[in-house]
């Protein structure tokens, strides 16, 4: 996305944590020197709590006018009743690829994952002695999805194609599909069983650089790559259309620890920061992660991390840093 005027934001805190560690990412992309409007949607569990209704069509279209949207954390509780706010916005909006970074000492892969079909595709049919889900998976859906990690494979080394073909035969057009496009792309690709890929990320996590996959497996394998790199309060993420995108900690609304002041705020921070470079200011994104890097250099670290800091602390540290001459 390149460059423009005036951007507007759609500004969710949702629930749990949200609020607590969106306000730290609000906070470090003012000391960055960010600009653009905000505009406050409410939306989430604790709405539907309180109003029976999650989100209502008019916060939709508030949304829809705005360019993107930075999420703090959502809760969809295992309630029928309940419809998930995040599958809604990434449906109405295309959201169609999810981009997960993971980086540390030790490695620097992203995960690529579809965002729109596979076993999220909402198609459900519930009884009392069975329940079926149907698993979509489209060659257009396949085709953009591996459009999008060749793109960001070009940039890197190479690609790996996760699949479990051997066993499901929608994986067969998404294996296929996959290896067309890099082909064609000239993109250096593998392919590799699903269980295989999640033991290699665990004991060899090095050899990958980027991964595409659908988007259950991509939802499971990014939170393992999570445990890898130290913490899912660490990671971000981006759901990335054609037109409109959605940044957020891959982290839950963990209402366990809502209020105590001791989430971590690095993964909305580092998500802002990947708004940032969607927004094409690379050089405020590349400031922000600079950032962070230096707060966990010097232990400024939340206790998931095993340090002693808490929200507001690493918040601070973070946005000092930024606004050092």
């Amino acid at each position: 996305m390149s460059s423009k005027g005036a951007w507007k934001v759609a500004v969710v805190p949702g629930d749990g944590i949200g609020p607590e560690v969106l306000r730290s990412a609000l906070a470090v992309l003012d000391a960055a020197g960010a600009k653009f409007e905000q505009v406050l949607v409410e939306i989430g569990f604790g709405r539907w709590k309180r109003l029976g209704l999650a989100m209502a069509d008019e916060d939709l279209e508030t949304i829809k006018q705005c360019d993107c949207v930075l999420l703090g954390a959502i809760t969809t509780p295992p309630d029928p009743d309940y419809r998930s706010i995040l599958l809604r916005l990434r449906k109405e909006l295309d959201l169609y690829a999810n981009i997960r970074p993971f980086r540390s000492k030790a490695i620097d892969l992203i995960i690529v994952r579809e965002n729109t079909e596979g076993l999220y595709s909402g198609l459900e049919e519930v009884g009392a002695e069975e329940a079926r889900t149907l698993r979509v998976v489209t060659r257009r859906g396949s085709e953009r999805i591996a459009e999008k990690a060749c793109e960001i494979a070009a940039k890197k080394k190479r690609l790996t194609i996760v699949h479990k073909s051997n066993v499901l035969q929608s994986d067969r057009l998404f294996l296929k599909t996959c290896q067309a496009v890099a082909m064609r792309r000239g993109i250096q690709s593998e392919e590799m069983l699903v269980d295989s890929a999640a033991y290699n990320l665990v004991v060899n996590p090095q050899r990958f650089d980027v991964i595409v996959t659908t988007n259950l497996f991509g939802d499971i394998l990014s939170d393992e790559a999570a445990g890898v790199v130290g913490s899912l309060g660490l990671c971000a993420s981006a759901n990335v259309g054609m037109n409109s995108a959605l940044f957020e900690p891959i982290h839950g609304s963990a209402p366990d620890i809502a209020g105590k002041g001791i989430a971590n705020p690095l993964g909305a921070i580092r998500s802002a920061a990947m708004m940032m470079e969607w927004m094409g200011e690379t050089e405020k994104a590349t400031r922000i992660e600079a950032a962070v890097q230096w707060a966990l250099d010097n232990d400024i670290k939340t206790p998931d991390l095993g340090g002693g800091c808490s929200t507001e602390d690493v918040t601070d540290a973070v946005a000092d840093y930024l606004e050092r001459p």
